[in-house]
């Protein structure tokens, strides 16, 4: 059963990427490696900044959103559901880089809070299935 939007693409096979062979955390280790060498603010201001690129992101989502539905009068179609799709990931990304920028231990801090939320949404009496927060 397909439960993505009825108007969103297909799932297609994707291609290798660079970090098709790395793990998930090596890749964010990587990342927020990578954004600290070339930071221009850092300390405090840094650290909030790399909190609000997230905020960026779900906006570019929202954007990719409203194109694909053709919901601004001016620009019509101006996106695709893959659009979308990137964005999120994007989203998905830029909050594990986050998160690792807090702390060392994110790959245990994610870890734990996603078996929490699975228990939480598993069914248990008062658990509310819809929010995973």
């Amino acid at each position: 059963m397909n439960d993505s939007h009825p108007d969103a693409p297909q799932p297609s096979p994707t291609s290798a990427s660079p970090a098709a062979g790395m793990d998930l955390w090596d890749t964010v280790d990587a990342l927020c490696a990578w954004l600290d060498a070339g930071q221009p603010v850092t300390g405090r201001e840094g650290l909030l900044l790399r909190m609000l690129k997230l905020t960026e992101e779900v906006g570019e989502v929202a954007q990719a959103v409203i194109g694909a539905t053709g919901q601004n009068p001016r620009k019509g179609a101006s996106h695709s559901w893959e659009d979308v799709q990137s964005e999120l990931c994007d989203v998905a990304v830029t909050a594990l880089v986050a998160l690792r920028t807090l702390t060392p231990q994110a790959r245990e801090v994610f870890a734990g809070h996603l078996a929490r939320v699975a228990e939480r949404s598993s069914g248990s009496a008062g658990g509310g299935g819809a929010d995973a927060r």
